[in-house]
């Protein structure tokens, strides 16, 4: 594995057993202890995660607003300082560049958190957009992030953090400055799992030291760090969307099933606007759904899907749910074929195995 990126935790995976892989260019943590294991306790107590990899860019000046207004989906003029949004950024044809977060700090000054197998390209496209007055910066290199995820992330940072009320951050909100024991970060309710949690940034050189001071807090609660393997599997049943999966240059935010981070009713014109305008009007030509396997196997990404001898689109994601304890997948389908309950037939090894589409998400948190 040599040449691959690596982030600023490295050796404190090591410490905890780690079996790393090559991630997009990055030698990251599959799994720890298990990804079953490490799936549940996210689901039921607390995961740590680190996500170092992401990238975060600078977006300031006075056009900053215009400039972003422009180049995402979502409509930015009613985010308020201390929130958090989610959007994509598309091509004229309505394709997608990335999904990303956005985090308005103050008056005309954006952080950007965007996928990390895209950071050059995203950087590219917006500076290739760019108009008078604002300024663009990759900041990726300032920052370590690390995401603690599940039902007890709160009580966790809450004994680390005795400045800061952790319940007044509410969901896609955040704080800066905020002191978890002596090192200073951003905190954002925010988190690719779909539980409660919290997405920690800080410098790269104190995140060593934050990462073995949260597993020792959580001890109590049953902390686990948690790899790359439970994160697909936790993201998935979500139905949160993986870039160079559910989204690409080939898959709109329409067809993945974003279209809630797509306001094409907002005043200003957008890249993909035209494109992604008439697909929210008149339904996309694809659509992605869950699927469910009638027949034993277990559909995984690139997979062609069928009706009869038709090929009607293929499986972007799949695996065994580990809360369902079934055989799932999610599917971008020729619109006709996307009623729930449809049968259709999964390519698996040369053969054809049947499956339902089945609504999603597959995983919900039980509200309290």
């Amino acid at each position: 594995m040599t040449n691959l990126k690596r982030t600023p935790l490295f050796e404190v995976y090591r410490e905890s057993g780690a079996k790393t892989i090559d991630f997009g260019g990055w030698e990251l943590p599959v799994q720890f202890s298990g990804i079953k294991e490490e799936h549940e306790t996210v689901r039921t107590k607390v995961g740590l995660f680190d996500v170092s990899h992401m990238g975060e860019f600078e977006v300031k000046g006075n056009q900053s607003l215009a400039f972003l207004q422009k180049m995402l989906t979502n409509d930015l003029s009613k985010l308020q300082a201390g929130g958090a949004l989610y959007t994509a950024m598309c091509y004229e044809n309505g394709g997608t560049v990335d999904d990303l977060i956005v985090y308005k700090r103050a008056e005309q000054d954006y952080l950007l958190c965007v996928n990390a197998a895209n950071i050059d390209k995203d950087f590219d496209w917006l500076q290739s957009h760019l108009i008078k007055d604002v300024e663009l910066v990759n900041v990726s290199s300032e920052y370590a992030q690390l995401a603690l995820q599940g039902p007890l992330a709160e009580t966790v940072l809450q004994k680390l953090t005795k400045d800061s009320d952790l319940s007044e951050i509410g969901f896609f909100k955040f704080k800066d400055g905020v002191d978890i024991n002596g090192v200073q970060a951003l905190v954002s309710r925010t988190g690719y799992t779909g539980e409660d949690g919290f997405e920690i940034y800080c410098r790269p050189e104190a995140a060593p030291q934050l990462w073995r001071k949260l597993l020792e807090a959580g001890q109590e609660e049953g902390i686990l760090p948690i790899g790359l393997g439970a994160r697909d599997t936790l993201r998935f049943e979500a139905k949160l969307p993986l870039y160079g999966q559910e989204l690409s240059a080939h898959i709109t935010p329409i067809e993945a099933g974003i279209g809630f981070a797509v306001k094409t009713e907002k005043s200003a014109d957008f890249l993909g606007k035209e494109v992604l305008s008439l697909q929210k009007e008149h339904g996309a030509p694809r659509k992605l759904v869950g699927l469910e396997m009638i027949d034993r196997g277990i559909p995984r990404h690139g997979y062609k899907v069928y009706s009869g001898e038709k090929l009607i689109g293929e499986v972007t994601t799949g695996t065994q749910s580990p809360t369902l304890k079934k055989n799932v997948g999610l599917a971008l389908l020729e619109q006709a074929f996307t009623t729930l309950g449809t049968e259709v037939e999964v390519e698996i090894r040369s053969k054809r195995l049947k499956a339902v589409t089945t609504a999603t998400p597959f995983y919900k948190r039980p509200r309290n």
